[in-house]
């Protein structure tokens, strides 16, 4: 794998302005949807990897050590194959004529901004308009707690919870590990992240099997996390009714609060920038969990704190946008004229 400070998509196309337009062509374009009912989306490729590897080496008459080695494999397995479709992928963009465009719609798939934002206003709008039933259905898409059990309030966390959570894994952490690594990087990352959602659950059947998916998840979301809440924090600044330096407090008092050593954090800088409480006690497969409260504000929340979060979460990605902007200035400078 290669750094894209390593390479040029073309001699007239910087990589990191092919990345610029891939974040710009998703903020508008989004999920892509008439294309793939002709093909398949590369994550979708992806899940059917995963769970033939699931169904294959995860046989329940198997030892848990025997399921975790085997996890291992597969994790790491997968993991390499999805790199290696990008050094290929990222050969053809460099040596073919116009192959940079395969790379541009490919790297603006596999962004979430667009569809992570319509689902999360899916949710405000049906709350506004059909009430609990409607508002539960439509955070079913963005979460995988059980909605069932929500009020309006739990709906509301619940929705801009997952709008935090998913600006890290859907937005921050591919553009990261496409600038680290390019697209070998960013390939590998959504197969780790496809990984962790799909068998990386404390569930019976993928505790052992999960583990490795899970613990490499973590891993590759360590630095994005906590980019993520520095960009919130960024955004939050542009805003009249979200506080930057409240988001700093609760991020060092809160983040590490959360169950997850990442999430926390994007989570906590919403929940000071916005002045509410997310997280706390929710039912996960059936069971209750006693989670604690990140942050100090209301925990009664209603659509109109969903459209505030929707706000907020559209200022961060232009400032994940600008800062691309800026460490492409930065190369540029220092490469010179020549």
């Amino acid at each position: 794998m290669i750094s894209l400070f390593d390479y040029a998509a073309t001699d007239l196309l910087d990589p990191l302005l092919l990345l610029l337009g891939a974040i710009l062509i998703d903020a508008y374009l989004g999920e892509f949807g008439p294309l793939f009912r002709i093909l398949p989306h590369p994550v979708v490729v992806m899940g059917h990897a995963i769970g033939e590897a699931d169904g294959r080496l995860n046989r329940p008459r198997r030892s848990p050590t025997d399921r975790r080695i085997r996890g291992v494999v597969a994790a790491l397995g997968l993991t390499a194959a999805a790199a290696l479709a990008g050094v290929a992928i990222q050969w053809f963009s460099v040596t073919a004529p116009a192959g940079w465009l395969l790379e541009l719609l490919l790297v603006a798939i596999l962004l979430a901004q667009k569809s992570l934002h319509d689902h999360v206003a899916d949710v405000a709008g049906g709350l506004e308009t059909g009430g609990l039933p409607a508002g539960r259905a439509a955070v079913r898409m963005v979460v995988g707690r059980d909605p069932d059990a929500l009020d309006q309030a739990g709906i509301c966390r619940a929705a801009i919870e997952s709008l935090a959570e998913n600006f890290s894994d859907g937005v921050v952490a591919p553009v990261f590990w496409y600038v680290v690594f390019g697209l070998p990087g960013l390939l590998a990352y959504k197969m780790i992240n496809t990984l962790d959602s799909m068998v990386g659950h404390r569930t019976e059947r993928h505790r052992d099997f999960g583990w490795a998916s899970a613990r490499l998840d973590d891993v590759v979301n360590l630095l994005p996390a906590r980019l993520s809440a520095l960009l919130i924090m960024a955004g939050a600044a542009t805003l009249k009714d979200a506080d930057p330096r409240a988001a700093w407090r609760i991020v060092l008092a809160d983040s590490r609060h959360h169950r997850s050593p990442n999430a926390g954090w994007p989570e906590a800088a919403t929940a000071g920038a916005l002045d509410i409480a997310l997280s706390g006690p929710r039912q996960y497969h059936g069971r209750v969990t006693d989670e604690p409260w990140v942050g100090r504000g209301r925990a009664r929340l209603g659509p109109a704190d969903i459209r505030r979060a929707l706000r907020l979460y559209v200022r961060s990605c232009a400032a994940l946008a600008i800062l691309v902007a800026g460490v492409l200035v930065v190369k540029l400078a220092v490469a010179g004229p020549g």
